[in-house]
């Protein structure tokens, strides 16, 4: 099993769920996270400044901020990692700074409480019992 972990803009968290759940992916949690990359200014901000807003501007040539993103923790069998990752980078790519990181991490062990399912049991979306 592994963990994947993405940091995502928060724009498309709603494309984000809709592809997950078509890939078959319905299981996961979403948090809101500030962050930053190794970029000094955000590409909202940018874009703001370029259109003449003052507040966009005024920022420009502060210290780096941290920007409003979502990470999304998704638990998958190591066969379906692959699928989730690609699904994940196919709808956040926009080729421009500010699109995200996933990570991928082993899973140890999994217990759903409910049914006391071990392993990848737990985790698996087609439980029967």
């Amino acid at each position: 099993m592994k963990e994947v972990m993405a940091v995502i803009r928060q724009n498309k968290i709603n494309q984000t769920k809709e592809a997950l759940v078509e890939a078959g992916f319905s299981a996961f949690t979403a948090r809101k996270v500030f962050g930053r990359g190794k970029g000094l200014v955000d590409q909202v901000t940018l874009e703001g400044a370029s259109q003449g807003c003052t507040d966009a501007i005024a920022q420009l040539g502060q210290h780096p901020q941290f920007y409003p993103k979502r990470l999304l923790t998704i638990v998958v069998p190591d066969d379906k990692v692959s699928k989730l990752v690609q699904t994940l980078i196919d709808v956040n790519k926009t080729s421009r700074p500010g699109d995200g990181k996933i990570f991928v991490m082993p899973v140890l062990e999994a217990y759903r409480v409910r049914t006391g399912e071990v392993g990848a049991d737990a985790i698996d979306e087609v439980s029967s019992k």
